[in-house]
């Protein structure tokens, strides 16, 4: 089979010459080796599942340049000669977002070159909406400008790979940061290869991709500059050293976080958290410990990244994080896979089935995965084509070498607007590692946990210069330094949560990584499945025309509930709360939506916003948090539940009123088990009211199966004031979710 190449040029107008030539693939097991002494990265995947995961092998060695973030500063490094001929054009790109560091210091400063860029925070009295704020200055902005400069359709294997660390979060999310961090610790290693030796083990090919690039003369300001004949080869990075390997976690401490945890629950400023600890093994070589996790332990993303300064990330996580593929602008598929509900492996197949049987009829593991699904659904819906994001895949089982897991398979259709990048911030971080609502669980996992995550829970993968992108969750991973490997885990808590059981199971989870450390020293998816019923059919789609507000107060959910509207075709805006009121003269919304959220009203000052709203008359819906605010504000009383109700089913019962006419069996000829006027809707509170608690409001709906009549609807048509307390953007909703939200916007046109 002979070589083959082809020539294309960048939209940032570099010139690539690519060539492939077969190899053997036993390369890549070369090519491991020399990863542990020079910077590169091995990432494959040795799990296939149908229509979700296949098997293949790649690796690199000697990048020719790399891009390293600080904080909001961004360091690019020529590794060699090869990477100097590109770091004027890479320079260019950085210092479109920020100013010039101060030079970097003489011992980690390359031979090569260097470029350093702090990205400044936005401008005082600058404003993102959340649709925007994918947009909001970054290091993000600084990548989006690289890879704009590499731009090209040709490849699907070029472009940067390496790891992204936890904190980058907190560019996208302002969250106070209360443990010390060290400020040489790097949240960003993405390195550039210009050889990459690919192993497709479903079509059984193995090539050696090299490639070639030519800055011509107008980019560059002098004369062309080629990497034709430069060497590959770049500097040893430090040789692993022996150092003593701190003891593990105290018996008991994890359990006490879950036991704090519990209280959170309780008062609903959580639905559930993912709080982490760390072990530790003894690693003297991270390529061969890369090769038996492998054997041991196949997962659908493994990986051995050296990030050169002496720190090596070893993995074999179970979990997609963010998966971008198809043309830019032309509606890219996003794929996400969260994994919830655990269980260890049997001794054989029959107890492995009999675990899978107590696992799917585990009603805590099923409220772990709705949650985690109903976060993820509402990550897309910031980006994503309204009605593009649906489950093609509920809680599939993946079984692995200690554990079995419950897997959902989420996808949607980036807007044209939107890219990759757009797609992997809006989802940061997973609420598989972090809990719900996103932003509070991650105060929790600040204030809880002893030492910055680094690593941990963050990604690693590729972004590609086609445009497209591959990343998995940073778990079970091994963060490897002077010879330490640290295993950071964790386990998703709910009110259900058993304290000791949850510390157990953190161990479980490590228990493949440390097993290999110590060896090493001495189905197919349905469809349609979870997605929303379409809405009745109309004369006009029931927001045509229509202007809506949505208020968020710091919910996991809120994204989603604006894509149902954009459903309708209303325009959706959505502000933070605790905006100047002058955006409602400026926005004139139709219809303004208070957010579900966590913790209490008075946390967010929703009554001084109501008053707002009230003088201007503007209509009103409220999800949850907003009931809860509108019965507040109108005089009425708010309780506690007894145990609260987090991602898990109710039946409801409308009693009357606008807004669920016409909802529930017996409307569209699905009884099932309900009474007619009865439906299925998920719940998410601790905060309740009951219809002898509420003032100047119509009560027009309550629980049907409970022991106490909650309130789950509200309505003041005079005053053009809804509200319900379940969810209607939740999958458990999906049977009338739309239709609630076609009602509210009939009604406030």
């Amino acid at each position: 089979m002979d070589d083959s190449s082809r020539t294309y040029r960048t939209a940032g107008g570099i010139a690539v010459r690519s060539t492939a030539t077969p190899c053997d693939p036993g390369v890549l097991t070369e090519l491991t080796a020399a990863v542990e002494r020079r910077r590169g990265g091995v990432l494959s995947s040795g799990m296939e599942y149908p229509g979700r995961y296949s098997r293949w092998h790649l690796g690199y060695v000697d990048p020719c340049l790399e891009v390293v973030a600080r904080g909001r500063r961004v360091t690019a490094s020529a590794l060699n000669e090869r990477g100097a001929v590109l770091l004027p054009v890479v320079a260019r790109a950085l210092l479109e977002h920020g100013r010039p560091a101060e030079p970097a210091a003489p011992d980690r400063a390359p031979a090569y070159g260097v470029v350093d860029v702090t990205i400044p925070e936005p401008a005082a009295g600058e404003y993102f909406t959340e649709e925007q704020r994918s947009r909001r200055p970054s290091v993000f902005s600084a990548l989006r400008s690289i890879v704009a400069l590499f731009a090209g359709p040709e490849d699907p294997h070029l472009g940067l790979y390496g790891a992204f660390g936890y904190d980058l979060a907190f560019q996208f999310e302002p969250i106070e940061q209360r443990l010390p961090r060290d400020p040489d610790d790097r949240d960003l290693v993405l390195q550039l290869p210009d050889e990459i030796v690919v192993h497709d083990r479903k079509r059984e090919t193995c090539v050696r991709n090299r490639y070639e690039f030519t800055v011509p003369a107008e980019l560059t300001g002098a004369g062309e500059a080629t990497t034709e004949g430069l060497p590959r080869r770049t500097e040893p990075t430090p040789a692993v050293s022996a150092r003593e390997v701190p003891p593990p976690p105290e018996p008991g401490s994890y359990a006490a976080i879950v036991a704090d945890a519990k209280e959170r629950f309780v008062r609903g400023d959580l639905f559930e958290v993912v709080p982490s600890h760390r072990t530790y093994g003894a690693c003297d070589s991270p390529a061969r410990f890369y090769e038996r996790l492998r054997e041991r332990n196949p997962a659908p993303y493994e990986f051995f990244l050296n990030l050169g300064e002496g720190e090596y990330l070893v993995g074999a996580s179970p979990e997609m994080f963010v998966r971008v593929t198809g043309a830019p602008g032309e509606g890219q598929r996003v794929e996400t896979c969260p994994i919830s509900g655990t269980i260890r492996r049997g001794e054989d197949a029959l107890g492995d089935a009999d675990n899978i049987r107590a696992l799917l009829s585990s009603p805590k593991e099923e409220s772990e995965l709705t949650m985690c699904t109903d976060v993820d659904r509402n990550d897309k819906s910031r980006v994503c084509e309204p009605g593009s994001v649906r489950v093609i895949g509920r809680r599939q089982i993946e079984m692995y070498s200690r554990l079995i897991h419950t897997v959902d398979h989420i996808e949607g259709r980036l807007r044209p607007e939107f890219d990759a990048l757009d797609a992997f911030l809006t989802h940061m971080w997973a609420v598989t590692v972090t809990g719900a609502p996103k932003t509070w669980a991650m105060r929790f996992i600040e204030t809880h946990e002893t030492t910055p995550r680094r690593w941990y829970g963050g990604a690693v993968g590729v972004i590609a210069f086609d445009g497209s992108m591959n990343t998995g969750l940073t778990l079970r991973t091994a963060h490897i330094r002077d010879g330490v490997a640290t295993v950071r885990v964790g386990a998703t808590l709910l009110y259900d949560s058993d304290p000791d059981a949850e510390e157990r199971e953190t161990f479980l989870k490590a228990r493949a990584l440390l097993e290999t450390l110590a060896e090493d020293s001495g189905g197919r998816p349905a469809a349609d499945a979870g997605r929303p019923a379409a809405a009745p059919a109309a004369e006009q789609p029931a927001g045509e025309g229509m202007r809506v507000l949505l208020v968020d107060f710091e919910d996991s959910f809120v994204n989603t509930l604006a894509d149902y509207f954009r459903r309708h075709e209303a325009e959706v805006t959505t502000l933070r709360h605790g905006f100047d009121p002058a955006r409602l003269d400026e926005l004139a919304p139709d219809l303004v939506v208070l957010s579900p959220g966590p913790g209490l009203p008075s946390d967010f000052g929703t009554a001084a916003l109501l008053d707002e709203l009230d003088r201007r008359r503007l209509p009103v819906f409220g999800v949850c948090l907003g009931l809860q605010a509108m019965v507040e504000h109108a005089g009425g009383e708010l309780c506690t539940l007894a145990e609260p109700v987090h991602g898990k089913p109710s039946l409801v019962r409308a009693t009357g009123g606008e807004l669920l006419a016409g909802i529930g069996a017996g409307a569209d000829g699905d009884t099932g088990e309900a009474a007619e006027g009865e439906f299925t809707a998920a719940r998410y509170h601790s905060t309740y009211t009951t219809p002898d608690r509420v003032k100047n409001f119509t009560v027009t709906a309550v629980v049907a199966d409970g022991a106490e009549p909650v309130v789950m609807a509200i309505e003041d048509p005079r005053a053009k004031r809804w509200a319900v307390q379940f969810h209607p953007e939740s999958i458990l909703t999906a049977a009338v979710g739309e239709r609630v939200v076609a009602n509210v916007l009939r009604l406030a046109r």
